[in-house]
């Protein structure tokens, strides 16, 4: 790619002005008050680790399969927790988000390509953020597909309008939401009672994942759902509401505490995002239904082969928090991108909505035109999706965070660079492989 030799920052505004440096760091040496400071972004970023498209792949790859893809899950966390680690550290690093970093550092052509893939890839995880939510609240209440997109929409308006009385209230409603993920499954784990021994064996790698070409369909499925391009763009933005100290001490304290902070919620989202395959390995697989490939299906099957009442109730009470979660966070990644690459400065409830319009659009049309039964293959054909446009996201991050003359002396170590460079050679190399599949095949 062709690129400036740019390093002035002055035309670039800050990233999130609104809340950027609004959460305060606590001065002193105390570990765990500055850690307290430090937590919240990456709970923000582990929504996208557990949203309906996740779902939507988890629960096709545990129905058919059994355990067997727990490894890609496994591989696909690793490479999120390195990646996202590269995205805090061009945010503290730079002050600048990636989509700004993009626009400085590259040609204007080169930058706009990178951008519409950007606005692809929100777009395709809208979709099924929002389809999600919607489905979600037809399963718990009966209301129609295309009247609960609306009120998804309308829910996601309202919680961003309570960002103006502080980021960490936004915060605090993500990791509620959250904690409401992580209860319903610990119970769906409870009452589907997997075997161990086999769920330990999923985690190893097995050749068929590449052989099979079903099988790496949904691996590939699972990979974007698990490592998104928004988050990526996300984590370097809103690590910047932190009013840490500005200056190199400053900035490597706050690369080590985001760090952490992103590395305990990734470990957290791997827990649900594993525990939703497991739960549909042992619920469906082992039980005789490996054609269950769809959410609704799962929530109606689920009482009756587990022998309880409220399996299918805790199901989709999850899904409805990760559905609104997801289109929280998914709402911010469009205006950073927005603003990032366009450094277009719109009024924050006309950006919001310019954003959602994104996602409500291609929703509706697509239920009205293909109805409910298509649901479950839409939401992996967009994780699918995701996945292809990954590598025009986690190249130019990789590129940068091993720039010196960007990064300074935050540049990652050289064995940092050379694992990552090696984590997007297999995201490429999968991404090719599928597509010649696909294609030629």
């Amino acid at each position: 790619m062709m690129t400036k030799n740019v390093s002035d920052k002055s035309a670039f505004t800050q990233s999130l002005p609104e809340v950027y440096a609004s959460i305060r760091v606590p001065d002193g040496k105390s570990f765990w008050r500055k850690m307290a400071a430090f937590t919240g972004p990456g709970l923000m970023v582990a929504v996208g680790y557990m949203d309906p498209g996740n779902w939507a792949t988890d629960i096709a790859g545990g129905a058919r399969f059994g355990y067997a893809l727990l490894s890609v899950v496994l591989m696909s966390s690793v490479f999120a927790m390195l990646l996202q680690h590269l995205s805090l550290r061009l945010g503290i690093a730079t002050g600048l988000d990636l989509a700004q970093a993009c626009r400085q550092q590259y040609s204007r052509p080169v930058s706009m390509v990178l951008w519409v893939l950007a606005e692809i890839a929100i777009a395709a995880t809208d979709l099924a953020e929002v389809l999600g939510s919607a489905l979600a609240l037809n399963l718990l209440f009966g209301i129609p597909l295309s009247v609960g997109v609306v009120i998804t929409v309308l829910d996601v308006l309202l919680i961003l309008l309570l960002q103006d009385r502080g980021f960490r209230l936004l915060e605090r409603i993500v990791g509620g939401l959250i904690g409401i993920i992580l209860l319903c499954f610990i119970y769906e784990l409870i009452v589907s009672q997997p075997n161990l021994q086999d769920v330990l064996g999923g985690f190893l790698p097995k050749k068929q994942v590449v052989t099979d070409p079903n099988m790496l369909y949904l691996a590939i499925g699972i990979l974007g759902a698990t490592v998104m391009p928004h988050n990526l763009y996300l984590h370097s933005s809103i690590v910047q509401t932190r009013a840490f100290r500005r200056d190199l001490p400053g900035r490597k304290e706050a690369i080590r505490f985001a760090t952490i902070d992103s590395t305990v919620a990734l470990l957290l989202a791997f827990f649900i995002n594993a525990a939703i395959l497991i739960v549909a390995a042992a619920a469906f697989h082992t039980t005789g239904n490996q054609s269950v490939a769809d959410i609704t299906d799962a929530h109606r099957l689920l009482d009756p082969i587990l022998g309880v009442k409220l399996a299918g109730v805790a199901f989709a009470v999850a899904l409805l928090a990760a559905g609104q979660n997801s289109t929280v966070t998914g709402t911010l990644a469009g205006q950073i991108v927005m603003e990032g690459f366009l450094n277009i400065r719109l009024k924050p409830w006309l950006r919001r909505l310019l954003t959602r319009g994104i996602a409500i659009v291609p929703a509706l049309v697509i239920i009205l035109i293909y109805g409910d039964g298509s649901l479950g293959d839409l939401l992996v054909l967009s994780q699918v999706i995701l996945s292809l446009q990954l590598s025009f996201a986690v190249v130019p991050l990789v590129a940068f965070t091993s720039r010196r003359t960007l990064m300074g002396s935050l540049v990652n170590p050289r064995w940092l660079s050379a694992v990552c460079w090696a984590v997007a050679a297999v995201i490429i190399t999968l991404n090719g492989y599928l597509l010649y599949t696909t294609v030629f095949l």
